[in-house]
């Protein structure tokens, strides 16, 4: 069976590599180079550098439009597979596969539809996900289920590291989802529609830091915001990045000064020695082990405190 792949970003690429060694890939579709970096110089997506290593033809096409199908047409693959392609398939596109396409979803659909499942699944606080390989539909993300695997989470977990641990184990999903349909196995499931949730993308303005909201939940934003757009608020007027955190365990509030009111969201309330430096949030102590002022490197919190000067009682986000 040919396939022709579409993928576009690093979490892909091992799926591409899986399937190079198990089936026939006779072309991969992928998004067009882009300008990035503070020398702007033309960038190939991941998925097409590995392509292009591995010897595969290459498709780049602006819109998916009529050149574009006869560009794929021409390929002759029979099952479309796509991981992180980034763009919805239309009737016509989705025509020109005779066994249809299948897409990999990473997350326990119908839950977290959309376009950053692994943020929004952090964000929430949910203690697993699944790897999900669907039927590619018009609507996105409603395809019928062929394999759903449950993946368990451990509660520490950023978006970069779980995009890792996801591009690793999603690949032998998806080789598996395939030989099930060639041999007949692979038959779909309707997902329950009324249970659906949607997750959208994500914004640069998302990662400022509400101090109003629970210790908890800025705690989940900053890993969800790890590596982009990271969770940030105000020092002085200079933007302050929040890297690492915990939530501190109730009962524990004993070891803050008492001369600090600890009931202002943001205030800085002191420092314990192995937690890090302690603020006051809308509900609980958020206590922040690693964080970066905007024109420094990242630094853990001892170091941090060597160089700046951060008083109890510093509200953190005025200004903002």
């Amino acid at each position: 069976m040919k396939i022709l792949f579409a993928g576009t970003p690093q979490i892909a690429v091992p799926t591409l590599e899986a399937l190079v060694t198990e089936f026939d890939v006779a072309g991969v579709l992928t998004a067009p180079d882009k300008v990035s970096g503070r020398g702007r110089k033309i960038t190939p997506p991941p998925v097409k550098a590995t392509a292009e290593a591995l010897g595969i033809p290459v498709l780049q096409p602006v819109r998916l439009g009529s050149e574009a199908r006869e560009q794929v047409s021409a390929i002759g693959a029979e099952l479309l597979v796509v991981f992180a392609y980034g763009r919805i398939f239309g009737p016509r596109f989705l025509s020109l596969f005779p066994e249809g396409g299948i897409n990999m979803h990473p997350s326990a659909l119908p839950l977290h539809r959309g376009p950053a499942p692994l943020t929004a699944v952090i964000l929430t606080g949910e203690t697993e996900t699944a790897l999900t390989v669907q039927c590619v539909a018009l609507e996105m993300d409603a395809g019928d289920i062929i394999r759903q695997t449950s993946y368990p989470l451990e509660g520490n977990e950023t978006t970069a590291s779980l995009t890792e641990s996801v591009a690793r184990d999603a690949a032998p999903e998806i080789v598996q989802a395939i030989r099930d349909i060639i041999d007949g196995r692979g038959i779909p499931v309707p997902q329950d529609h009324s249970k659906a949730t949607y997750c959208r993308l994500i914004l640069k303005e998302d990662g400022v830091i509400d101090w109003k909201t629970s210790a908890g939940q800025i705690e989940r934003m900053v890993r969800a915001y790890t590596p982009w757009p990271k969770s940030r608020t105000l020092l002085r007027e200079e933007v302050l990045v929040i890297l690492e955190s915990s939530v501190m365990p109730p009962g524990e509030d004993h070891k803050i000064e008492d001369t600090v009111e600890s009931n202002v969201p943001g205030m800085v309330l002191g420092v314990d020695k192995s937690r890090g430096i302690l603020i006051q949030t809308g509900n609980g102590i958020l206590a922040v082990t690693r964080l970066q002022l905007a024109s420094r490197k990242p630094l853990d919190f001892r170091s941090f405190l060597n160089g700046v000067t951060l008083e109890n009682g510093t509200i953190l986000g005025e200004g903002s």
